[in-house]
């Protein structure tokens, strides 16, 4: 159970059920919303049909909306590393920004400083690896944006609570657009929509320059992620 001075409030959501696997991941979102308050109704609307475990507001209020033993439907339609129930799988945490359909804009230091303590005892609790730690476009490419270009994914590198961004030593051109893509699948990522899976992982791992286009950067920036798991090193 999360540790009671992470939590503010709670504002329980009908929206859950029971799991069907154990926890392995952490979905981070945007929640894509004029308002924080607008957000927190909808999560907690049983015709909507969605919700989260936590909602951070931009003052750094954080919600408990669904307990982490049941499940949230905070992912949708969404893939990891083989595993289709995101949703059973995953703590879904949604922090308030209007996103890219309403003004998206940098995530508030309030909400990054209440967001740290809570991922961090989340992790340490369920033992979740850092290439674990997602945003919601990495699950569901061509679906979803957020957190988006602007979320702060160095500053959760630098505590290891998700993985950095790794040098591309060199450039490195694939021998055609279908090895890239079988490579970026074998990383974790849905490629059945091929050009949304670049732009997401570059939304995550280049996220200065977004394209939807191959080349020898990416495939140099996803050479180094598939080595340092191939040596146990992306925990």
């Amino acid at each position: 159970m999360v540790n009671r001075w992470l939590v503010h409030r709670e504002a329980p959501s009908p929206n859950r059920d029971e799991r069907a696997l154990p926890i392995s991941m952490v979905v981070l979102h945007y929640t894509g919303m004029q308002t924080g308050e607008e957000a927190l109704q909808r999560l907690c609307d049983p015709d909507a049909k969605v919700s989260a475990h936590y909602l951070i507001d931009e003052d750094g209020t954080v919600v408990r909306l669904v307990p982490e033993e049941k499940r949230a439907w905070h992912a949708g339609k969404s893939y990891w590393r083989g595993i289709t129930d995101v949703n059973s799988a995953s703590v879904g945490i949604e922090l308030v920004n209007p996103g890219h359909e309403w003004g998206y804009r940098a995530f508030t230091g309030a909400q990054m400083d209440a967001l740290l303590p809570l991922l961090a005892d989340i992790v340490e609790r369920h033992g979740i690896a850092r290439a674990d730690v997602v945003g919601h476009s990495d699950i569901a490419p061509a679906r979803k944006e957020d957190p988006g270009e602007l979320f702060d994914w160095p500053r959760l590198a630098r505590l290891r609570l998700a993985l950095p961004v790794p040098k591309a030593r060199m450039l490195l051109l694939y021998d055609n657009p279908g090895a890239f893509y079988l490579a970026l699948e074998r990383f974790g990522y849905d490629i059945s929509d091929g050009r949304a899976a670049v732009r997401a992982f570059e939304r995550r791992w280049r996220p200065d320059r977004i394209t939807g286009e191959i080349d020898g950067q990416l495939g140099g920036i996803l050479f180094e992620l598939l080595l340092e798991r191939d040596m146990g090193r992306a925990r």
